[in-house]
């Protein structure tokens, strides 16, 4: 199953990328997280950053041949919750690229508040341990 939760790319610069993900009550995973209070759940707004980084890696010039998938999360912090009918706006940048390993920094906020930020490593799939 393949989850793809970037509702829209509002802005693509060379090292950058700001990207839309708007929760629905519709989302089937928000039924057990938590019932009666549904929230979007940490590794999905994980995801959400880490799907922002594919598409910026997919315009590089000399984009990956290969899906790119997480070697490495550090500092990772979460902050305001997102609830059905808010949008998460992250803004991810990519800080490194070599030997086909991608290193960035992401922030995503509701409201203007922080909700998830941290560091992400990508690597290709055939690489992964």
């Amino acid at each position: 199953m393949r989850f793809e939760l970037i509702d829209r790319v509002i802005e693509l610069e060379e090292n950058n990328i700001r990207a839309l993900k708007t929760v629905t009550s519709a989302e089937e995973y928000l039924g057990d997280h938590f019932p009666g209070f549904p929230v979007l759940p940490g590794v999905m707004m994980l995801e959400t950053l880490v799907q922002a980084g594919r598409k910026l890696t997919d315009a590089l010039p000399q984009s990956p041949t290969m899906p790119l998938v997480v070697k490495e999360v550090r500092n990772l912090k979460y902050g305001n919750m997102v609830k059905p009918g808010q949008t998460l706006e992250v803004e991810v940048t990519l800080k490194k690229a070599e030997q086909d390993k991608y290193d960035f920094t992401g922030v995503g906020t509701v409201d203007g508040q922080v909700a998830v930020k941290g560091r992400f490593t990508l690597i290709p799939l055939d690489q992964a341990e």
